[in-house]
């Protein structure tokens, strides 16, 4: 018969495959557990102190940012009897990293109104500051078993939005139709910014725009968009190189002195730069315009800018490349025809390298599969919604198959704002969604219509009404 015993096996078993924590209240410990601390706020709420004497009452932490910047997004503090602060919160293990790190010069932390430190600050403090120490609710080794085994995991109770229990009472069908009805707004919406765009530099150019602005990302779009409009296929005609190089040159990211390593491969760049640079009298964009720092470094930028070139060169390729698009919704295999399209010629010299001055570790396309679908999603299938749009009669007929390829489109690389937008919405709910890019639209754009319009705290959003309309609606 089995017998319960409290002889400490499992716990003691459990510690010695963790390594032990032997860790006394005065170690330091690694920033990734003040941050899991931070998050579920495993602290004496009641009664905390600023270093300058002020007391601070933490009405929500904030979402934690896994990507570059401040360690958590939107925070709501209230300072002595003061009004409600909303900003973001920066975790240190030391005071002094906020100078070390660069925090003061990074225009990325203009938005932080609290520094949180494990260490008492020593001097005055650039902005207001508390010292964690001081206000957890336990000793540091009583939690560090919690820190190194559940806390990684555990999803706070405070990451839920006021939409999570309307929400729930949806059905499958229910929550999958209403995250469509959101992804059909944001197509439209792309769609409707390219349609604008098109009146101006035409169908062709428009979509030319759209793809290279859409290889930046979300840091280096505009940068690359300016590129975009200044250089474009129906206005060159050179090869790969020589388009890399006018591209880079423009940039602003091609060296000065062709040295290094690559030293043949960048004065042959120069040598065609020289030849074209006097048709952009303007010189064109500083290098203060990109983000380099914070960047895997699939996604640098120079990497993305010798990826327009290989677009940029080749002029019969570019039509080809845009006839095969127009033609690929109404095929079987519309995902390889239009991954083709996009596909690059082959470059030796960029599939080994992140940059023009560093080396890769393996052989990396400039162009893999994850950001094929993310180019088509964003900017292939609203540009082919929107021409279809545009045009009378029987062309119209071209947004049905549009739309069932949205629809049926593979998911993308998932990101911090997709994995906040499910946790705020879903509360950290596992709900069997299919794996499309739509239901990623779907979350993104119900993000950026609400989450983002209201505070972490849901005060005065519309969505939980919405939702509500919608059950009563679909039941």
């Amino acid at each position: 018969m089995f017998q319960a015993t409290d002889d400490g096996f499992y716990q003691q078993r459990l510690q010695a495959w963790r390594g032990g924590s032997a860790l006394r209240d005065e170690a330091r410990p690694p920033e990734h557990w003040l941050q899991h601390l931070w998050r579920h706020q495993r602290l004496l709420r009641e009664g905390l102190r600023l270093s300058d004497g002020r007391s601070v009452q933490v009405l929500h932490p904030g979402f934690w940012n896994r990507g570059p910047g401040p360690d958590f997004r939107g925070a709501i503090l209230r300072f002595d009897d003061g009004p409600p602060v909303q900003g973001d919160v920066e975790i240190d293990v030391e005071a002094s990293g906020w100078i070390a790190h660069g925090h003061d010069r990074n225009p990325a932390f203009r938005g932080v109104v609290l520094h949180v430190v494990w260490e008492r600050p020593t001097g005055p403090s650039a902005l207001p500051t508390w010292t964690m120490q001081d206000g957890l609710e336990a000793p540091l080794r009583e939690l560090a078993p919690w820190l190194e085994g559940e806390a990684p995991g555990l999803i706070p109770a405070n990451v839920r939005g006021g939409c999570c229990a309307p929400l729930r009472r949806l059905g499958k069908a229910g929550l999958e139709s209403l995250l469509l009805q959101a992804a059909r707004h944001r197509l439209d919406r792309k769609a409707g910014e390219l349609t604008h765009r098109a009146r101006h530099r035409g169908w062709e150019g428009a979509l030319w725009e759209g793809l290279v602005g859409a290889l930046g990302y979300r840091h280096n779009t505009w940068p690359l968009r300016c590129l975009a409009e200044w250089v474009s296929p129906e206005r060159e005609s050179m090869d790969v190189l020589g388009a890399q190089a006018c591209l880079f040159g423009l940039s602003g990211l091609l060296p000065a002195q062709p040295e290094g390593p690559n030293a043949g491969h960048l004065r042959a760049m120069w040598d065609r730069w020289w030849r074209e640079a006097g048709r952009w009298p303007s010189g064109g964009l500083p290098r203060e315009a990109w983000r380099l720092a914070g960047l895997r470094p699939a996604n640098h930028p120079e990497r993305r800018v010798a990826m327009a070139g290989h677009w940029l060169a080749s002029g019969p390729r570019g039509a080809a490349m845009v006839e095969a698009i127009l033609g690929a919704c109404d095929t079987s295999d519309a995902l390889e025809r239009v991954a083709r399209a996009l596909q690059p010629s082959e470059d030796a010299f960029w599939e080994t390298h992140w940059t023009l001055g560093s080396m890769t570790s393996r052989t990396s396309p400039l162009l893999g599969r994850p950001r094929q679908v993310d180019l088509v999603v964003n900017v292939v299938l609203p540009w082919l919604w929107a021409r279809a749009s545009s045009v009378a009669g029987p062309a119209r007929d071209v947004r049905g198959l549009v739309w069932s390829r949205f629809c049926e489109w593979p998911a993308g690389e998932d990101n911090a704002v997709l994995k906040t937008a499910r946790m705020r919405l879903l509360g950290g709910e596992r709900r069997v969604l299919p794996r499309t890019a739509a239901m990623q639209q779907g979350f993104l754009q119900v993000a950026a219509d609400f989450c983002d319009a209201s505070n972490a705290l849901c005060e005065g959003c519309g969505f939980p009404a919405l939702v509500e309309a919608w059950d009563r609606r679909t039941t």
